[in-house]
């Protein structure tokens, strides 16, 4: 038998009916659809509308389809884990509420919070569970409600964030495929940059912070671009040196979706052309933690068992990283 790797044997998804075009944003704040799209790239995004409805429906959704697809048991799930920024609420675990709606009664679930750098990070908890050996079926959902912390008046912060989530199980491999290699970094030099001032331990709700609009997201957007395009990019060439990767082992970017301009200088700086490059950003915007789910979610159909795949990443904090798996199915 064959060293254990972690592949990803499933995956599904799920975005809101609702579609923010830059068109209505255009009667929200001041701006336009050129401006908006030559700087990120997106037309629209998803927006989840609907009274007592959180992160979690999002999350339920994503890994319902996955279930439907894989025709799984959730009874066999060992484990659940919720990457997201935006929990249902403080202290009582999403992935807890998750995983009991879904059916999985034989799994233990936590949240796993990294800002945007969420599923990357995920990914290798999910995969350092399998590799170990004791357990088998690990769910790995990335989801976001991003509207619910927007201040639709931020014209910095609204045409950037969307909602939607992405659902991917992980299982054990003996065919030297699944994740290969990580890379993953963090420097809390990025806290002031891109956070929420309110609602944590260190500024707690009242009055006052509900007054001057301290619990929506705040993004300094200059010093985060300019920290994302450094090292998304350098950990994706540091993945692929480490490997001896050159742009022809690779079939596919899977770049967190938050500017398309941070995407273009990650591909080339790895030397891809376009047709290598996973991108929906038009549709769905920054879902923070569901992006790279759902890249592998809408991508699926085209990618075949033993392709070469690097993920990369940059979130709030600052966290950063790269990913190198070979994709473990033809669907």
């Amino acid at each position: 038998m064959g060293k254990i790797t972690s592949a990803i044997t499933a995956v599904g998804g799920y975005v809101p009916d609702f579609v923010m075009t830059n068109k209505i944003l255009e009667s929200l704040v001041d701006t336009n659809d050129e401006w908006i799209t030559t700087r990120t790239g997106i037309k629209e995004r998803r927006i989840l509308k609907g009274e007592g409805l959180g992160t979690s429906f999002l999350a339920i959704k994503a890994a319902e389809e996955l279930i439907r697809k894989r025709d799984l048991d959730p009874k066999e799930i060992d484990m659940v884990l919720v990457a997201t920024a935006t929990p249902d609420m403080m202290v009582a675990s999403t992935a807890a509420y998750v995983a009991s709606e879904i059916g999985a009664t034989n799994a233990f679930a936590y949240d796993l919070q990294a800002a945007c750098s969420s599923f990357l990070y995920g990914m290798s908890t999910a995969s350092s569970y399998i590799e170990s050996g004791r357990y088998k079926k690990v769910l790995l959902i990335g989801a976001d409600k991003m509207s619910s912390i927007i201040d639709y008046t931020d014209r910095t912060t609204c045409i950037i964030f969307g909602d939607g989530a992405g659902a991917a199980l992980f299982e054990p491999n003996t065919e030297g495929l699944g994740l290969q290699d990580e890379y993953l970094r963090s420097d809390g030099v990025g806290r002031n940059f891109l956070k929420m001032d309110a609602g944590g331990s260190l500024m707690p709700a009242s009055e006052e912070t509900v007054k001057n609009r301290k619990h929506f997201i705040f993004q300094d957007g200059k010093s985060v671009f300019k920290f994302a395009v450094t090292n998304m990019a350098d950990a994706a060439g540091k993945i692929m040196e480490r490997n001896s990767l050159t742009h022809e082992d690779v079939d596919w970017l899977v770049p967190h979706q938050a500017n398309k301009r941070i995407i273009d200088a990650t591909a080339n700086r790895m030397g891809l052309e376009d047709e290598k490059v996973m991108m929906n950003i038009q549709k769905y915007g920054n879902t923070t933690s569901a992006t790279l789910p759902l890249l592998l979610h809408d991508y699926e159909k085209q990618l075949k068992k033993g392709d070469n795949l690097v993920f990369a990443a940059f979130g709030g904090g600052f966290t950063w990283g790269s990913i190198y798996l070979k994709w473990a199915y033809n669907s």
